[in-house]
């Protein structure tokens, strides 16, 4: 037991003026309960009752730590039980960080409806493509897309990250649609730049299963998604990108699949969170909410129209 459940039994004894009364609302029984006061008496180094067979009476010093020590008690059982009700309530401030192109997307949108549900939570949202340390910088969650390193947070999958070779339909008009994964090659490649380096080597399964890889060049690369994305549209290469993140150019006509029968790597979107115990509340709604919005067939996905890649026929190149 701690010092302040001690104290706690101590105020019952003092209030009460009877051990065995003060262990009996404690549920203890009396035996345990003395052991507990004397106790706490040593540990102060004071005797807090004068004990007789017949009565027990506070000492001055048991006088002062009634008076002083009861608004302690109080205020700490206080802080205590509102603590508990956190951990069970959607309240306080929820700490998000994500990518600023999928938030804007596909978390922005629904962040009003999450705070309808949870009037008493406050939000702080940051958008980043930087991999902030969730414990040092005081994040409570994190969504992340793409491979996640190994490392000592709890991770949920919310959705599959589905990749796509697109180009604009002008582009390929003008070069030609590659039908093997070896003639991207000799075509104008937008690459993405990560913290690895250069991602000139694309990777893939072709039509017939088999893992294929190539270098590619291009005019253009970058370490941001909409900087290629642009750049695809305008007719300036061939890109890969996220399913989520062109899917409207996709619907559009603004963009075309590149060789549909192979399939890219996929990896997914996570929810992650600093710890698997412990979990306040406003983080659990918070993943559960965007496993709704996003989860299962994503939003992304679900017009089966959209579903279908674009192409560009052989005589139209």
């Amino acid at each position: 037991m701690s010092r302040v459940d001690d104290l706690n039994l101590f105020l019952r004894v003092f209030d009460s003026g009877s051990i065995s009364a003060a262990a009996r609302s404690l549920d203890l029984s009396v035996a345990v309960a003395s052991q507990r006061l004397r106790a706490l008496e040593q540990s102060l180094g004071v005797r807090l009752f004068h004990r007789t067979t017949r009565s027990l009476t506070p000492t001055p010093e048991g006088e002062a730590l009634a008076d002083q020590g009861r608004p302690l008690v109080h205020d700490l059982q206080t802080l205590m039980s509102g603590l508990r009700q956190a951990g069970t309530q959607v309240s306080g401030t929820l700490r998000l960080t994500t990518s600023a192109t999928f938030a804007r997307q596909y978390v922005s949108p629904h962040l009003p409806e999450f705070m309808q549900r949870h009037p008493q939570l406050r939000l702080s949202v940051d958008l980043s493509d930087q991999m902030h340390d969730l414990v040092t910088s005081g994040f409570d969650l994190a969504l992340r897309i793409g491979a996640l390193e190994d490392s000592s947070l709890v991770a949920r999958q919310l959705a599959v990250n589905r990749r796509v070779l697109c180009a604009s339909p002008d582009y390929l008009r003008r070069r030609g649609s590659p039908q093997r994964p070896d003639e991207l090659a000799q075509h104008d490649c937008l690459i993405l730049v990560g913290t690895g380096g250069r991602a000139d080597v694309w990777r893939m399964k072709d039509k017939r299963g088999r893992e294929v890889a190539v270098r590619v060049d291009g005019p253009l690369d970058s370490s941001q998604g909409e900087v290629l994305r642009d750049a695809a549209v305008a007719g300036m290469g061939i890109a890969i990108h996220s399913t989520w993140h062109v899917a409207d150019d996709l619907r559009a006509g603004r963009l075309a699949v590149v060789l549909p029968d192979c399939k890219l790597p996929a990896t997914g979107i996570h929810a992650v969170m600093p710890q698997r115990r412990l979990v306040p509340a406003r983080v659990t709604a918070f993943v559960d909410f965007m496993a709704e919005k996003i989860g299962g067939v994503p939003p992304w996905e679900r017009d089966e129209k959209s579903s279908r890649a674009r192409r560009v026929s052989p005589a139209a190149s």
